[in-house]
C-alpha cells in the first residue's frame, strides 16, 4: 500500500499565515508540522488535482466534500486549518473610536516644588 499524504515540497499559506503555521498561536507545534509536511498534498487531494493513491486519502476527500467527519489526524488538522481561513482575526487596539471631551480632569504633570 502506498503511503498517504506525500509531498515533495512544504507547505506555506504566507498570505494568511505569514509567519508560520506554528508561530501563528492557531494551531498546536504538531498541527503546524504536519501542515507543513503534508500541506501541499491536502490541497491537491481537496482541489481534485492529484488522485487519491488509498483508501485513507479518498476518505479524506470525502471530508473535504463534507461528505463524513474527520476521525484522522490529517483530516482534523485540514478542517481547523479551512476553519481558520474562514475566520475574521479580531484586532485589538488601545485607541477607542470615542473621543475624550475637554474640559475634564488635567493630567498633566505639575511640579509645584520647583521655585
Amino acid at each position: 500500500m502506498q503511503q498517504s499524504f506525500v509531498a515533495n515540497r512544504r507547505f506555506f499559506d504566507d498570505q494568511n499565515f505569514p509567519k508560520g503555521f506554528t508561530r501563528s498561536g492557531r494551531f498546536t507545534l504538531a498541527e503546524g508540522n504536519l501542515l507543513e509536511k503534508h500541506g501541499n498534498a491536502m490541497q491537491e487531494l481537496e482541489a481534485g488535482s492529484r488522485q487519491p493513491v488509498n483508501e485513507e486519502e479518498q476518505r479524506f476527500i470525502a471530508v473535504c466534500k463534507g461528505e463524513q467527519e474527520a476521525a484522522s489526524q490529517y483530516e482534523k488538522v485540514w478542517v481547523k486549518y479551512k476553519q481558520r481561513l474562514q475566520e475574521k482575526r479580531k484586532f485589538h487596539t488601545v485607541f477607542g473610536k470615542k473621543r475624550i471631551a475637554d474640559g475634564g480632569e488635567d493630567f498633566s504633570f505639575v511640579d509645584n516644588d520647583a521655585d
